[in-house]
This record gives C-alpha cells, sequence and structure tokens, in this order.
C-alpha cells in the first residue's frame, strides 16, 4: 500500500499515467467513440437496444436500493462515473467507424457490482454522445452492452475469482480493469462482425480482421489502465477507507497493508 506520508509520489506516478493517456489519446472530434451515430443497420441497432435495456432497468433498482440504504455512497459513485467519463473519452481513431480507448468501467464495477455500473456506463455513453458527439443514440444501446454491460460484468467475475484464487487485492483489481477492457473491444468486434459479415469467410473473418485491428491500440491501453486503477484504488484505501469497509472490500486496517 502507498503511505499516507508520500502523497507527493503518489501525485507524480497519476500525473505521469494521465499525461500518458493525453499525449495517446486526446480526443478528436472527428471521429466516433465505439460504434458512431448510423454505422449499424438498423436491425442490429434495435437488437442491441432490446438486449441493454433489461439490465439498465435491474441497474437502476440496484443504484436506488445503494443510494437509498447508503447515501453516503453517493460521492463515491460520483467518482466512479467521473473516472469512467473520463477514461472513455480518451479515444484512438481505429477501425473505421469506431476507435480504441480506455474504458474505465472496472473500478466502479468493483466496487458496486456491474448492475450499478450498467447504468453509469450508459449515462456516460449518453452524455458524450449529446454534448461530445461521441458515439450516437441509435448505437447507444450496442456500446452501452459491450463498455456498461460485459466489461463490467468481466471485471467483477475477473475480481472475484482472481480473489478467490490468489487473495492479492491490486493484482485482482489490474487484471479486472484490464481485461475488462479488451473483452469490451472483443465485443465490440462481434458486434460489427455480425453487422458487416466479410464477403469471404464471413463472421469468423470480419471479427478476425475487426479483433486485430482493435488489438494494436488496445492491448498497450488496457495493461496501463489496469495500472491507473490499481493507484486509484490505492488512493482510496489511504484515504477513503471507511467508504470500503462498508461495501466490504476491506476489512480495517489490516487489509490496507497488503502488498503486492
Amino acid at each position: 500500500m502507498i503511505s499516507r506520508k508520500k502523497p507527493g509520489l503518489v501525485n507524480l506516478i497519476l500525473i505521469a499515467v494521465i499525461s500518458f493517456y493525453l499525449v495517446v489519446g486526446f480526443p478528436k472530434p472527428a471521429y466516433a467513440m465505439h460504434i458512431m451515430e448510423g454505422f449499424l443497420p438498423v436491425q442490429w441497432a434495435i437488437f442491441w437496444w432490446v438486449v441493454t435495456l433489461p439490465f439498465f432497468i435491474l441497474g437502476l433498482r440496484s443504484l436506488t436500493r445503494i443510494t437509498q440504504a447508503n447515501p453516503e455512497l453517493k460521492l463515491l459513485l460520483g467518482l466512479a462515473g467521473a473516472f469512467t467519463f473520463v477514461l472513455s473519452a480518451l479515444k484512438i481513431p481505429s477501425v473505421t467507424g469506431s476507435c480504441s480507448h480506455p474504458t474505465g468501467t472496472g473500478l466502479g464495477a468493483v466496487l458496486f457490482g456491474p448492475l450499478t455500473m450498467t447504468v453509469l456506463g450508459s449515462l456516460v455513453l449518453l452524455f458524450q454522445a449529446l454534448l461530445l458527439a461521441h458515439g450516437g443514440l441509435t448505437t447507444l444501446g450496442a456500446n452501452a452492452f459491450s463498455m456498461a454491460i460485459a466489461g463490467p460484468y468481466a471485471a467483477y467475475w475477473i475480481y472475484n475469482t482472481t480473489m478467490r484464487l490468489s487473495g492479492k487485492q491490486k493484482i485482482a483489481i489490474f487484471l479486472a480493469a484490464s481485461l475488462a477492457n479488451l473483452l469490451t473491444y472483443v465485443i465490440t468486434s462481434i458486434q460489427l462482425a455480425l453487422a458487416f459479415p466479410a464477403p469471404v469467410g464471413g463472421f469468423m473473418a470480419s471479427f478476425a480482421k475487426f479483433a486485430g485491428i482493435f488489438a494494436l491500440t488496445q492491448v498497450p491501453l488496457a495493461i496501463s489502465e489496469g495500472l491507473l486503477t490499481v493507484l486509484v484504488w490505492n488512493w482510496l484505501q489511504s484515504y477513503n477507507p471507511q467508504e470500503l469497509e462498508l461495501l466490504q472490500l476491506i476489512k480495517g486496517r489490516n487489509h490496507s497493508n497488503e502488498s503486492i
């Protein structure tokens, strides 16, 4: 754990990692986040909306329960949403009609569970579509399924599985954030391949093409997102232990001295 006595070191590391994101992923107005407005055929846009809506409704119920039972967690919810908004707004143009970027959903999924993150992630995508012209309304269902549903569920499962197998919390957080990022782009590649199968080779050929192009930029971004998420976790563990204890993610100061 990073000590309270070294806030300067924590700040320097955070600045360095965030600067890396700004250098490699500075937003460009001509591109869309994930899948841009109007890019998907109508039938696929409707399909992903129908698949996503039940998760969003269940997420609203989960979010309501959390805020009613523990109103003091609202600031932490805001932090999780802001973390997702900032990271997912930093992007690198990739496959035509899409782009690569951090997702930031792993932290919220570990803190509050995947259902709550479904709502936060979907709201982030909605705000970015309306305010930044990233993504779109017709493709919001598809983008939300990949980033706000598949990614958080993967992060939640990976975190809990790693904790059961190793008991190393920071390793679990790193793997949850980085692998959830990668899975988000696997799902996006599947969505694009389903909508635009290759004339030769069909779905599999199209999926291999999309996933291969995404991998060039997404693998290093996923690793750096995992590291940044661990740094943010260290900060929360040092300065907001009460909220984490309330969420039962750490049990007092004994666990806060855990090392990777």
